[in-house]
Order: C-alpha cells, then sequence, then structure tokens
C-alpha cells in the first residue's frame, strides 16, 4: 500500500517541541510520510520552515488547504501542532473539506468552539483524532482493556494526576516561548494548568475508566506572583456510576517533570499505571501485585492492543512510540474507510473526548471561581 501523504500545521518555530516529535512519529512505522506544511504564523518563516523539515512549505494553512482543494497538494490528513488558540480555525477548514485530522489538545479554546468541531465531524463522517500522547502507550491501552472487560469489577474510584515543576517560579517573564504563550489567557484560554496538564489527567481517569465525570467541585490556585491563570489545579468529580475520581495536576511542584499517572479502584481489584514508567502496569488483586511490561508476543497483551507493538518484551517503546500508535490508528482508520485491508484501530480519543475535555475544563473553572461549589460538566 502506498504511504499516507501527512501534512503538518505549526510546529516550525525556534524552541518549538512537538512538532519533530510528530515528525518522527509520522515516519516511524513507514506506511506515512510528512510531505507538506504550514509550520509557522510568519508566511515567509512557514515557507522556509518547511525547506528545513525537507517538505514543501506553504504561508498559512489557508494556502496548504486551497493548494489541496485545487489538486496542487495531496494530503491523506493534517496533523495540528499550534498553540490552543490556533487549533480551532485549521481543524474547521480542513474537516469541512472532508480531510482528517490529528489535533493536540485542548481540542479548541471554548466548549462552543468544540461543540462545532464534534457537529462537523458527525456530519461529515471525517476520521478525527484527538492527541493526548499517552493513551498511545500500550500498556495504558492495556489498562483500558482490563477495565472494559470487567476484570477490576465495577469502578468505584478513579485518581488521576499531572505533577510538574517547571512553572513554579515566573518563567514567562524571560521571554520562554512555551511558559509565555500556556500563561497568556489569549492564547490559552480558560485555564493555564487545567488546559494543559489538567486535561491530561482528566483524559486519564475518563478514557482509562470508560466514565464520564457529572460533576466538579474544584479549587485553581495561582502561586506565582503576576501570573494571571492557575498553576495548580484541583478537582473531585463524581463518576457516572456514582463513583468518585480525584483529578489534580500542578505546575510548581520543584523537582517534579512529567508525572502523569492514573490509579482505578474496582470491586475485583485495582491497577495503576505511571507514566515516567510506562512499561510497568500494575494490578493488584488483593494477596498478590502483578506487574506486566510491555512486549511483543506476550500471551497477555490484548489482542486489541498486539498491533501496536513493535519490538519484543525487554525493550521499551515509550514517548515516540506512543504517539506514533494515535497517528497508526488514524492511518488504519482512514484505510479502512477506503475499503483497504487494515487492523481495527484501537478507540483512542476523539472530538468527543476533546468535547468532554473542554466541558470539564470549563465546569472547574466556574466551580473555583464559586469556592468550590459543585457544578455540572
Amino acid at each position: 500500500m502506498a504511504k499516507l501523504r501527512v501534512g503538518l500545521i505549526g510546529g516550525g518555530g525556534p524552541g518549538n517541541f512537538f512538532g519533530g516529535v510528530h515528525k518522527r512519529a509520522i515516519s516511524l512505522d513507514a506506511s506515512r510520510e510528512l510531505v507538506a506544511g504550514a509550520l509557522r504564523s510568519d508566511p515567509r518563516a512557514a515557507v522556509k520552515a518547511g525547506a528545513d523539515y525537507g517538505i514543501k512549505g506553504y504561508p498559512s494553512y489557508l494556502a496548504l488547504l486551497e493548494a489541496c482543494q485545487s489538486g496542487k497538494e495531496s494530503l491523506d490528513y493534517v496533523t495540528i501542532v499550534t498553540p490552543n488558540f490556533a487549533h480551532y480555525g485549521p481543524a474547521k477548514a480542513f474537516l469541512e473539506a472532508g480531510i482528517p485530522v490529528l489535533c493536540e489538545k485542548p481540542m479548541t479554546m471554548t466548549v462552543e468552539e468544540a461543540q462545532d468541531l464534534a457537529r462537523i465531524v458527525k456530519r461529515k463522517k471525517v476520521p478525527f483524532v484527538l492527541a493526548h500522547t499517552y493513551t498511545g502507550h500500550p500498556m495504558l491501552m492495556m489498562a483500558k482493556e482490563l477495565v472494559r472487560r470487567g476484570d477490576l469489577g465495577e469502578v468505584r474510584k478513579v485518581e488521576a494526576w499531572y505533577n510538574q515543576g517547571w512553572l513554579a517560579t515566573a518563567l514567562e517573564k524571560t521571554g520562554q516561548q512555551q511558559a509565555s504563550w500556556r500563561t497568556d489567557p489569549k492564547k490559552t484560554g480558560l485555564a493555564n494548568c487545567g488546559g494543559d496538564i489538567g486535561t491530561h489527567a482528566f483524559m486519564a481517569a475518563t478514557w482509562v475508566s470508560g466514565l464520564a465525570v457529572k460533576k466538579v467541585s474544584a479549587r485553581l490556585n495561582t502561586f506565582v506572583k503576576g501570573r494571571v491563570l492557575d498553576d495548580d489545579f484541583n478537582v473531585i468529580g463524581e463518576l457516572a456510576n456514582g463513583g468518585t475520581a480525584l483529578i489534580t495536576a500542578t505546575q510548581i511542584a520543584i523537582g517534579y517533570r512529567n508525572d502523569n499517572g492514573v490509579r482505578i479502584f474496582g470491586t475485583k481489584g485495582s491497577l495503576e499505571w505511571h507514566q515516567e514508567r510506562a512499561e510497568d502496569l500494575l494490578v493488584r488483586r488483593g494477596e498478590v501485585d502483578e506487574h506486566y511490561f510491555i512486549g511483543a508476543g506476550l500471551s497477555y497483551i490484548p489482542d486489541t492492543v498486539k498491533p501496536y507493538l513493535r519490538v519484543p518484551a525487554g525493550h521499551h517503546e515509550d514517548f515516540f512510540e506512543a504517539l506514533a500508535n494515535l497517528h497508526q490508528s488514524l492511518e488504519w482508520a482512514i484505510r479502512r474507510k477506503r475499503g483497504e485491508k487494515a487492523p481495527a484501530p484501537f478507540a483512542h480519543p476523539g472530538v468527543e473526548e476533546g468535547l468532554a475535555g473542554m466541558r470539564f475544563v470549563a465546569a472547574a473553572v466556574a466551580s473555583s471561581k464559586r469556592k468550590g461549589l459543585w457544578t455540572k460538566v
């Protein structure tokens, strides 16, 4: 089968982290290739950044879309790696044109924008994947499967967290690019910590458990003087089945880097997963603790996860591979829609999960403003 041709929107500026990560993830399986992009907001810089990437550079995402619609360019899907405020525009434009999208999280700036994208995806029936990278880790995928098939029984409580320390000081005042836009409400939205990494904790809690959060009581803090948005995010939630969710995130935990994880407590057992030790899934059934390690060919790996494993047990598959798995899911969805032979894609987060994440953040912000008043999601 021919490689899928992929376009990239954003990701080309100096100091950008995720553009190069997606570039590598796209090429990892030799079944997709990055061929074109609008990598920066400045038109001339965007064209130059394309040349630096070794692809066709376009001055804007609208110019890239026009090239696709006129037949000058052919893309099978686009990947959006811009700051939050620049997700909605290109996602809407390409989805309306019938071109599948893989979009970085959070999906949009507002609930209303997220609702609009959800309507377009439903109406146009266009494949869409939300790039919560950690959901691509095979052992977190396995955790979801264990819960889905009832190995833990009924879920009673979920704890999910994401601890970082990089914004424990006013880093944005130094001009550091990643800090500057994340702490600017015009570019990041209602919440900094909540939108940036609180959504990862939310996704771990809800996507793995399979349970929605119905209402929340939240406390958002801004510890660094002069900062407008939150740098600490704390939520207690009620799950759809009446269970409890504790969802926390912070960017002021000095010494912490990317401490993301989830615990699920059920009537038959519990499980625990840590992103910084991603190859190990811990399941507790009472007297005996069970450690499941990643690896192709291991009998306990669910059939739904096996197609995503690339190397034998004893070798780590981690961040790049996890992101590549999200690209893999979108690729397989596209190929199957065309009638090509491909494995069934795993149920990675999509537009509905993106909408749920935006509703969650909005409800948490509203609750915190009312001193933790219980608020419907």
